[in-house]
């Protein structure tokens, strides 16, 4: 379906060559640019030919059409990078991380992606692997040539400092998942506070249109309204929950007890108080369940004060008011949106002084990732125990084995073919 001055079986690799795609009776379809890569230095180790035409639906149809009618047939999900791990020209964690690529909706979580692609968590791995495999190795010779190689005491001191670096190693990456969940999925954000206190307000302001219910009516927002924002280079998933208050009302009370709930379990909470209403019993049965470290404090409704020291005037008023919620306080407008500038300040500070350490140099951001890590760190620490209780070596070796294969599922030297299928199966079309 190509023609052009080299004929593309001819053309060496790594080539761009300029000619037209043709239909039948010689009719040209479109000017094109056709790139060659021949194995093994291609994305997947294979001869590949990529195709750059002009834009439009129609025309890419139409191409498509063509290869197809010649034999070709369409990717399968996740196919190409699939074919590269099985090819070995990159392995499962690397594989993963490029569908984190591809989705990634923010700097921090491309720029994490980018890292793992280019393997700085497979080296990791690997090199923990290397010497877990010899030291198994080096045990299971001495246990069939005692007269060469001696496993005495000093050897079992040697194996608990080993494992205790292991260990200490793969909990350092595990430590990470916590950030990188939050660098994948976004900062889990809470909107708590007193019925019509503003939460609905800022959740559609934040979110820039009308995906909560605003009225006057106490009670209105019943369940949890859950909404992604981007905030410069972070993203909020932000979750606008029932105003807290006593209330007779049963399905309002669900959906207060879910609001303390989400409280709990949010990474950062944004605790709105009505500046025209003074504190009640609820505000200070939110405050008692804050925790702040995580907690912004929005005074709202500034444009309908007339006091221009407002805020001050709210913290006369509330002597007992917590002095650590005092400097994470924000005077915003939900309505038009002042302190809209000040609140993103306060919630990068407080995210990059809880949650990101400029010296982590790879995030686990694949849950099943942190998984294995826990299972290979639950195996070593049985072979402490072993060692300690002065078990025979063999009793080691079958731990050490076990965090040897956790470690190597990651990267897909140790992984089961229906994993591979779910993993690639979650994939874009195609790539």
């Amino acid at each position: 379906i190509f023609e052009g001055s080299v004929r593309l079986c001819d053309a060496p690799t790594h080539t761009v060559n300029y000619g037209h795609i043709i239909r039948q009776m010689n009719q040209i379809l479109d000017e094109v640019l056709v790139t060659v890569f021949r194995a093994p230095r291609s994305y997947t180790k294979e001869d590949v030919v990529e195709i750059s035409s002009h834009g439009g639906r129609f025309v890419m149809k139409e191409i498509l059409n063509l290869v197809f009618a010649a034999g070709a047939r369409p990717a399968e999900p996740g196919e190409f990078t699939k074919r590269a791990f099985l090819n070995g020209r990159i392995d499962l964690s690397q594989a993963e991380s490029v569908m984190d690529i591809i989705s990634a909706d923010n700097e921090r979580m491309l720029r994490n992606s980018l890292s793992q692609l280019s393997g700085v968590l497979s080296k990791k791995l690997c090199s923990l692997r290397e010497v877990i495999l010899h030291e198994v190795a080096f045990i299971e010779a001495a246990l069939d040539d005692p007269e060469h190689y001696d496993l005495d005491d000093a050897y079992a001191e040697r194996m608990l400092s080993l494992i205790g670096s292991w260990r200490m190693q793969i909990n350092g990456l595990s430590a990470t998942a916590r950030d990188g969940r939050i660098m994948r999925d976004g900062i889990r954000t809470v909107i708590v506070g007193r019925p019509n206190a503003g939460k609905s307000s800022l959740l559609n302001a934040l979110a820039g249109q009308e995906r909560a219910i605003v009225t006057a009516i106490p009670g209105t927002t019943r369940d949890a309204i859950e909404e992604k924002v981007r905030l410069q280079d972070l993203v909020l998933a932000v979750t606008d929950t029932a105003g807290i208050r006593d209330t007779d009302d049963l399905v309002e009370r669900i959906g207060v007890d879910r609001s303390l709930s989400e409280m709990d379990q949010a990474d950062l909470v944004l605790y709105m108080i009505d500046l025209n209403e003074p504190m009640q019993d609820e505000d200070w049965l939110i405050i008692d369940r804050l925790q702040m470290e995580k907690t912004i404090v929005l005074l709202n409704k500034a444009d309908t004060m007339d006091d221009l020291n407002y805020e001050q005037s709210f913290f006369d008023e509330n002597p007992s008011f917590p002095a650590g919620l005092k400097e994470r306080t924000v005077v915003i407008s939900a309505k038009n949106t002042s302190g809209f500038d000040l609140l993103t300040k306060q919630i990068h500070k407080l995210i990059d002084s809880e949650y990101v350490d400029s010296n982590v140099d790879i995030y686990v951001t694949n849950a099943r990732h942190a998984q294995l890590l826990k299972d290979a760190d639950v195996s070593l620490g049985y072979v402490e125990t072993s060692i300690r209780d002065g078990m025979p070596e063999d009793f080691w070796t079958g731990d050490l084995m076990d965090a040897y294969a956790s470690l190597g599922r990651i990267t897909g030297e140790a992984v089961e073919d229906d994993l591979v299928e779910k993993i690639f199966h979650d994939f874009c079309m195609g790539k």
